[in-house]
């Protein structure tokens, strides 16, 4: 025992020694003179400033006085002469010396071309050449260098550090610049590449991604809604309500480009490719004064951003499309990266896509049994993306970016007619959002930079419906056109404080049209509205505080109005495990989706966009506060926030009641106040976690009787759990399940079920949404494993199951006159997805 202790003792002593070898640092001149002075019992003359900034290895404790000289001679380029054995002076050889380095990335440890060279305090400065190596002559010898380069942490050395008397240039390297690594709060939020900001922010880093609870890939759209106070009430990504508002009240930015589409499959899948996403940021509040619009959510994506002058790629399939992506180098400046996904359900129809459609077209004409007429429908989707990124210089970065997103259904309907003959007729829906943007990021200098952006955006909805029964043709088409412009300029005074200021212009175009054959009928609407915004905001962030406090005043040229929005987020550390958060937003939205209940769009699409009037439609606006506790010790991390939400200026029509209000014009508002929890715990192979919402949100519409009633997403109790773990090191699962209660609906009055409007029979609904479905609950899983092709390719399989259980789950239930008795009311149930797999295969180089 007491031989293992020695062994151990001595074990420790070495790699002790060892360490300190590797470690050690070289030591300032100042302090090697000083030992060297009471070493030899002399004293040296110099002047302060030639020798501050120099730094050498520690001369042998065993060379004599000459010797020691003669080594700080060598070593340095400074002259030192013994005059006797008690004095040695120390002059500056030359007052110039010359310079030179090869700046390279840490990244890909690839060259830097253009990186910036300057000579702090002096006019004088250059670049990297094409092979990344600059060199300067006639440097002050105690100058310093700082070396920079867009996108990279600059560095300072001294100009001796920079010579070489051999004339080998030193080889610096420049680390990525992450602006906000100091913002990152939580590195492993839920599951890897989903990450906690500061600013209370949930980011999503598809790069790192491991996976949740039935997702196949990095969808922010789909993972968002395992945080507390987000859900979607039927289950697609088209319809997500944060903190009880409607999807339409969520800002959702590709690249600075607003866009009015999220999803295919109507709101099943996302519409946006993750793979050259490289992150996703969602704010429920206290958002920057930078953004207006989505009074519920801020939803940025952002495309990577770097030119890495290196091809890469990959591609993958499943169950429901196939996609591409590529980033090509073509100068060292200059890149592009295209990205491309299409749909293969139109060529072969998998389990998964059974499913999909059964969900997706429930309770259409498309899904609709007839027995007189043979139908058939093709549906198929796809998306595209393209970036150019150009770096002028160490200063100025240029980049475009172009998405297009669309989705398509054909109809086909036949039926014989009395007279034996065929009468076929085609319908179709076609969905599309395209936009354009560009940027110019510039650093002016080291504290001033700004940020032009500009955009377009396009969305299109168009239906032709061919009823054969009445030979009837309807065509109905939604637009909206939008073009915006942005000027960000940031000061930082230091690398505690930041400012931002800047204007923002919109304009918005939006067309509705309908058109009716027999009886002829047309409608066509027309709106347009400008918007000029002032935005100003500063943040500090120093130990324990950060705080962002903002001010954005937003005006509405047409009706010559002005609102007025300030923001604020504070969080404060209390200690190393408890801090205090306070967020607080006022935010407008001068956008709008009106529900339509006929056969429009084919049944499937029923809404459409729309720009508010200031009378029939108001600008909407909204009033938010949110108080929390989080606490953080051994990397469990546990959050707890009260939140009040008021937003006023909602329409009757936005909010697709199903009750006696259904076809009634009102404007009103809706309170939501409630309470959030979040508990996860984090290692290094796995991550659990269980998030509860409590909340009450009620409707207040002073045109209606009741006027105050449960909102459509009323949902009191919500619960969600997942479990991850790395079983090996490239195989990963993911379990996780979510409750929550029924969402409210309205009954007819039981035994007076209908009523006669007119010539028109309605259904004589109750209290409206004075019930609720039976429970939620869901229950999914993943699978993960990740192996290499060869040595630069990589590949990866990922299989998941949505409702492993296959649980009989209702989203939806309202009521229609029974067409063959007028006293009765038929119920309609809309059901979620069963149980749906789905298999992806990837490869990556």
């Amino acid at each position: 025992m007491v031989l293992n202790k020695w062994l151990i003792y001595f074990l420790l002593c070495i790699s002790s020694i060892c360490y300190g070898q590797n470690t050690a640092k070289k030591t300032p001149l100042t302090e090697v003179i000083i030992s060297i002075e009471k070493q030899f019992n002399i004293k040296f003359s110099y002047a302060v400033e030639d020798v501050a900034t120099i730094t050498i290895d520690k001369p042998n404790a065993s060379f004599t006085l000459q010797e020691t000289i003669d080594y700080l001679n060598s070593k340095t380029l400074l002259n030192f002469k013994a005059l006797d054995n008690r004095y040695v002076t120390v002059s500056v050889l030359n007052k110039t010396i010359s310079v030179c380095g090869i700046v390279f990335s840490d990244e890909k440890k690839s060259r830097l071309i253009g990186a910036s060279v300057l000579v702090n305090d002096i006019e004088k400065s250059t670049i990297t050449d094409k092979n990344g190596t600059f060199s300067l002559q006639n440097i002050p010898i105690n100058a310093t260098l700082t070396i920079s380069y867009l996108g990279f942490e600059s560095r300072q050395f001294s100009a001796n550090e920079l010579f070489s008397a051999q004339n080998n240039c030193k080889d610096i390297v420049l680390s990525t610049k992450n602006e906000e690594l100091n913002q990152v709060l939580i590195n492993v939020y839920l599951t890897p590449g989903l990450q906690k900001y500061l600013d209370g922010s949930t980011v999503l880093n598809t790069k790192k991604f491991g996976i949740l609870p039935g997702l196949i890939e990095p969808d922010i759209l789909q993972s968002v809604q395992a945080l507390p106070g987000v859900e979607s009430t039927n289950e697609s990504i088209a319809n997500i309500n944060v903190r009880g508002g409607t999807n339409d009240q969520n800002l959702v930015l590709w690249d600075n480009i607003k866009m009015y589409h999220s999803g295919h499959f109507f709101g099943l899948i996302s519409a946006y490719n993750p793979n050259l996403t490289n992150k996703v940021i969602v704010s429920k509040n206290g958002t920057s004064a930078e953004y207006s619009d989505g009074v519920s959510s801020t939803i940025n994506m952002y495309t990577k951003d770097l030119v890495t002058n290196t091809f890469s790629g990959g591609a993958g399939i499943n169950s429901i499309s196939a996609d591409a992506f590529l980033e090509i180098p073509i100068t060292k400046k200059l890149e592009l990266h295209i990205s491309g996904r299409r749909s293969i359900t139109d060529l072969f129809k998998s389990p998964t896509y059974t499913k999909y459609f059964d969900r997706s077209f429930q309770d259409t004409e498309i899904n609709a049994d007839s027995d007189q007429n043979n139908t058939s429908s093709d549906f198929y989707f796809y998306d595209y993306t393209a970036k150019l990124l150009f770096d002028l210089n160490e200063k100025h970065q240029f980049r475009a970016n172009i998405i297009g997103i669309n989705n398509a259904l054909d109809y086909s309907e036949s039926r014989i007619t009395n007279s034996n003959e065929t009468q076929s007729k085609t319908s179709n829906l076609s969905q599309k959002n395209i936009g354009y943007g560009g940027n110019w990021k510039a650093q002016w200098n080291p504290k001033l930079s700004s940020n032009v952006i500009t955009y377009f955006s396009r969305y299109n909805i168009d239906a032709t419906d061919y009823r054969v029964e009445t030979d009837q043709r309807l065509t109905e088409a939604n637009e909206v056109l939008e073009t915006g412009a942005k000027l960000n300029t940031y000061y930082k005074t230091n690398d505690n404080l930041n400012f931002l200021f800047g204007y923002q212009f919109n304009e918005t175009g939006m067309l509705n049209q309908t058109t009716v054959s027999a009886p002829f009928y047309s409608s066509t609407k027309k709106d347009v509205l400008l918007n000029h915004a002032l935005f100003s905001e500063v943040e500090y962030n120093k130990n324990n505080t950060y705080l962002r406090v903002g001010l954005r005043l937003n005006y509405f040229q047409k009706f010559e109005k002005l609102l007025v929005e300030p923001r604020i987020n504070i969080r404060q550390k209390l200690s190393d495990q408890f801090a205090l958060k306070l967020e607080g937003e006022f935010k407008n939205q001068s956008t709008t989706q009106i529900v339509d209940f006929e056969d429009d769009f084919l049944g499937v699409e029923k809404r459409r966009w729309v720009l508010v009037t200031d009378k029939d439609i108001p600008i909407a606006t909204s009033k938010q506060g949110s108080f929390g506790v989080e606490f953080n010790k051994n990397k469990l991390n546990i959050e707890a926030t009260g939140f009040y939400k008021i937003v006023d200026g909602i329409t009757a029509s936005n909010q697709g009641f199903y009750n006696s209000f259904q076809f009634t014009n009102a404007n009103g508002s809706y309170t939501a106040k409630g309470f959030e929890f979040l508990a996860n715990k984090t290692a290094r192979q796995y991550s659990v976690w269980v998030s509860y919402t409590f909340s009450t949100n009620d409707y207040e519409f002073d045109a209606f009787i009741p006027s105050t009633f449960p909102n459509n997403v009323d949902i009191r109790h919500s619960v969600s759990l997942g479990f991850y773990y790395d079983i090996l090191k490239n195989l990963k699962i993911a379990v996780g399940g979510v409750w929550r209660n029924g969402q409210p609906y309205t009954k007819p009055i039981e035994g007076n079920e209908t009523v006669q409007n007119g010539n028109n029979t309605m259904v004589n609904y109750d209290s409206p949404n004075n019930e609720n479905l039976d429970d939620f609950m869901r229950l999914d899983a993943s699978l993960n494993y990740n192996f290499n092709l060869s040595q630069s390719i990589k590949a990866s399989v990922t299989a998941g199951v949505i409702n492993a259980t296959n649980q009989n789950n209702l989203i939806n239930r309202y009521y229609k006159v029974n067409p063959n008795d007028s006293n009765d009311a038929i119920q309609v149930d809309n059901k979620s997805l069963g149980l749906t797999p789905n298999i992806s295969f990837r490869v990556n180089f």
